[in-house]
């Protein structure tokens, strides 16, 4: 008697096609991912694609918009692997309505929509609010090192990369000689330009081309820019950033931030070829030595006033100080906008500060990429950036409490945001150190000692915890979202706002997924 199993005809044919809405439960996370991205404006998406259907007709942006934002969710952010997940992947199929986009259509899809990607965060925290989801009662900030695109091998001292370029050099002219011959510059003209009635003809010949070629080409939308328009070169002005009390340090430290927020505002690409790399490297280190210079011209005219700038009267004079000849530092060829950063534990790595502030719910309210390898100085800019980003969906309310472990200690910034009527906790010691730190005895550093010491100290401190860590968990460990697939900071910051965009989305799937059930 034949065995009773159930029939696996793979050569069946359908006899009525099915739907691919038929394919996956009601509840699974593509219908999330449509449905946010139908109630999303996407129109800045549609901008710059021809009118009239000239050409081949482009993939329609809100379905390569919802195909990212989906595999991002499930931690596939390689051009390559959303592809195949294209082909294979019922879900992917479903949310590119069996389309099959290749690598490099996803790929450029997401260079050239960089800005507006970036506001999908925006987007998504909206959803958040209408949900419910955005509460401002307790904030905590904290930051993480995500490993970047680029390895330590790749370090360079400005000495290293003048020794390497003269050797380039070297080896270029050592190739022309054997193509060219040790007498010939290799730019000579051909043989048969070297007449006036050959230079004709081939002038005529060029200029029928490119008739041809006008003709058959469409114009471009760009054409006629004048393509240094929006790279001019901005000049320091160390004086309108250093006028604060402090030492050289301070001067020095205040004047590299601002350094870095203007190269962030440049937005300057990284260089594909390794000469014009090394040469850009150069400049970078050159341009920090200059400003390291005027930083310590401007301290020093400042100490030769007497006064600060509340005219209290300066104590003793400042060590004498001799500014270095060369740049100094390190600067990594295959991302100059990373840095050499330490997480406990762990060895050292090419990485970036990715910065957060995050809710009660676990949502995230702020996400930002820094290059500096500690987290202090970044608690007052993640709060204003916080509060921005809660106006933009019309949340006026302040936050009860902002919540940060030790590394964010700043005694200026704490006093501007308690100043707001906002509470602070911060404990003034890490959890490493055995006993206060010296001369951290009394004051605010009391005060914040027996703040936490109390049951609601403790409590809020204690959720901190559970609030904003896991979200490294799930974001590094779950989705293995633990390094940057594209080099320099804005290519980090769009990977980070998508990042924290998807897991609101998450957040938002879980909720509408338990509020039905």
């Amino acid at each position: 008697m034949a065995r009773d199993f159930v029939s696996c005809e793979r050569g069946q044919m359908w006899l009525m096609p099915p739907s691919v809405t038929e394919w996956l439960p009601s509840d699974h996370l593509v219908w999330t991912v449509l449905g946010a991205v139908d109630q999303m404006d996407l129109d800045r998406f549609c901008e710059g694609y021809r009118l009239g259907g000239a050409g081949r007709p482009a993939y329609d942006p809100r379905m390569l918009v919802a195909l990212l934002i989906y595999a991002y969710a499930r931690g596939s952010r390689s051009s390559r692997q959303i592809e195949r997940s294209c082909w294979e992947d019922v879900a992917y199929k479903v949310t590119c309505a069996m389309r099959t986009p290749d690598h490099s259509t996803i790929a450029e899809f997401r260079r050239r929509h960089e800005s507006d990607i970036k506001e999908l965060f925006d987007d998504v925290l909206g959803l958040c609010q209408e949900a419910g989801l955005v509460s401002v009662g307790v904030i905590a900030i904290d930051g993480t090192k995500i490993k970047a695109n680029a390895s330590m091998d790749q370090n360079r001292t400005y000495q290293g990369i003048v020794d390497e370029i003269l050797r380039e050099a070297e080896e270029t002219d050592r190739r022309e000689d054997e193509l060219y011959g040790e007498d010939r510059r290799g730019d000579e003209l051909p043989e048969q330009l070297r007449t006036p009635e050959g230079r004709k003809a081939a002038l005529e010949e060029a200029k029928r081309r490119l008739a041809e070629r006008k003709q058959r080409a469409p114009q471009s939308e760009g054409e006629g820019r004048d393509p240094g328009a929006a790279g001019a070169e901005m000049e320091m002005a160390p004086d309108r950033f250093v006028t604060h009390h402090g030492g050289r340090r301070n001067w020095f430290r205040e004047a590299r931030r601002e350094l870095e927020r203007r190269r962030e505002r440049e937005g300057r690409p990284i260089a594909r070829e390794r000469e014009e790399r090394l040469l850009d490297a150069a400049r970078r280190l050159e341009e920090d030595h200059q400003v390291h210079l005027d930083t310590n011209e401007q301290y020093e005219r400042y100490r030769r006033r007497g006064v600060d700038k509340t005219g209290r009267r300066f104590g003793s004079p400042p060590k004498r100080y001799q500014p270095p000849e060369l740049p100094e530092g390190k600067i990594n060829l295959s991302d100059p906008d990373s840095r050499v950063m330490r997480t406990q534990g762990t060895p050292p790595r090419q990485a970036y500060n990715a910065q957060t502030a995050v809710n009660e719910r676990q949502i995230i309210l702020a996400a930002e990429v820094t290059v500096d390898a500690a987290d202090f100085g970044h608690l007052q800019p993640m709060f204003e950036t916080t509060l921005q980003q809660l106006a933009r969906h019309g949340v006026e309310e302040l936050p009860e409490a902002v919540v940060a472990d030790a590394g964010y200690w700043h005694t200026t910034q704490m006093q501007n945001i308690t100043g707001r009527g906002v509470e602070v906790l911060i404990p003034p010691d890490g959890t490493m150190r055995e006993g206060n730190r010296p001369g951290w005895e009394n004051g605010l550093y009391a005060q914040m000692r027996e703040r936490l010491s109390t049951e609601r100290g403790k409590e809020l401190y204690r959720r901190r915890k559970i609030t904003i860590e896991p979200i490294y968990g799930q974001i590094k460990y779950n989705r293995r979202i633990n390094q940057f697939m594209r080099r320099g900071r804005a290519a980090a910051q769009l990977e980070l706002k998508l990042v924290a965009a998807t897991h609101n989305l998450l957040k938002l799937h879980s909720h509408w997924i338990t509020s039905t059930a």
